[in-house]
């Protein structure tokens, strides 16, 4: 359950959580036409709370909204100032940020037309998405059934609110198989990402990570890709196999919601040792020292409220 704050964001207003209700002819919630973003505000070893690369993420948003032809109907800069006042009135040191763009009621039908689009944001306290357990021990993986997008099928660099589907399915497959988490194939058979997050693995000291082609352009993917080169961690993006997957040292989720998640077992497979290994320990270490401002060589990635 979404533990209730006082009030959410709507179209410019804080109206109180109770109040923040659409028309059941809303037009998204029929044909799943919307785009939305993760973002986190964590409480810094100062006392602060900073958000966490919170200009990338709004600008991710409305690149979204480009891809899928919403005229969102506020500015970016309007959008940053909403992010960063909702914790202040939600008195929130800690949270998980919703920017919500959706369309409104109007005609049905797959063309909205003139519909009218609005913008939501939504905070709530959320801990760590794959459970505390998982970030310290590591979380068990399913190669699921069904295959990522295919860039002709699905806008896949938009963060779309029907693309996620895709991922429910992926994850009450692996959920109902005893797993805690997807991991789904792109259309030539190649590992993509998870559910909810991107993916890395390490063989040998090599870091590697999918490239950009079938999977979102994760916020937190870029933030290890950068901690990693400056660990002087030998990084690469390719391709690679499930079996490839299987042979890893270590394998790790990235993502908002999920941190940096170490993957332990995929398809009754242990990877590596079944436990964290030192890279992945080394990188959860480094972003959890960034986000709570332990690490100051990172600073313009933090908003402070």
């Amino acid at each position: 359950m979404v533990e209730k704050a006082k009030s959410i964001w709507l179209d410019g207003k804080f109206i109180p959580w109770e109040e923040a209700q659409v028309h059941l002819l809303t037009h998204s919630l029929h044909y799943g036409l919307g785009v939305f973003e993760g973002i986190r505000a964590y409480l810094g070893v100062d006392g602060r709370t900073a958000i966490f690369r919170l200009g990338e993420h709004i600008r991710r948003l409305f690149d979204s909204a480009h891809v899928m032809q919403l005229d969102l109907p506020v500015s970016q800069a309007e959008v940053k100032a909403a992010c960063c006042e909702i914790l202040r009135v939600n008195q929130q040191k800690e949270a998980y940020i919703r920017p919500l763009g959706f369309v409104g009621e109007g005609v049905m039908g797959l063309h909205p037309q003139n519909n009218p689009i609005h913008l939501a944001i939504i905070s709530w306290v959320w801990g760590a998405y794959l459970g505390d357990e998982g970030l310290k021990k590591g979380i068990r993986g399913k190669i699921s059934s069904f295959a990522r997008h295919h860039v002709n099928v699905m806008m896949t660099k938009a963060k779309t609110t029907g693309n996620y589907v895709n991922s429910i399915m992926a994850k009450r497959e692996a959920t109902l198989l005893g797993y805690d988490e997807a991991i789904l194939l792109d259309t030539d058979g190649y590992v993509a990402e998870a559910s909810g997050e991107n993916i890395f693995v390490v063989r040998d000291g090599l870091l590697k990570t999918p490239p950009l082609t079938a999977v979102l352009p994760g916020i937190t993917r870029d933030s290890l890709l950068t901690l990693a080169r400056d660990l002087g961690i030998p990084v690469r993006e390719d391709l690679f196999s499930r079996d490839e997957l299987y042979l890893a040292d270590e394998a790790f989720l990235t993502g908002t919601a999920a941190e940096v998640t170490p993957l332990r077992e995929v398809d009754g497979r242990a990877i590596g040792s079944g436990k964290p290994g030192p890279i992945t320990e080394k990188l959860q270490a480094a972003f959890f020292a960034v986000v709570k401002g332990e690490d100051t060589r990172y600073q313009s990635w933090l908003t402070y409220i």
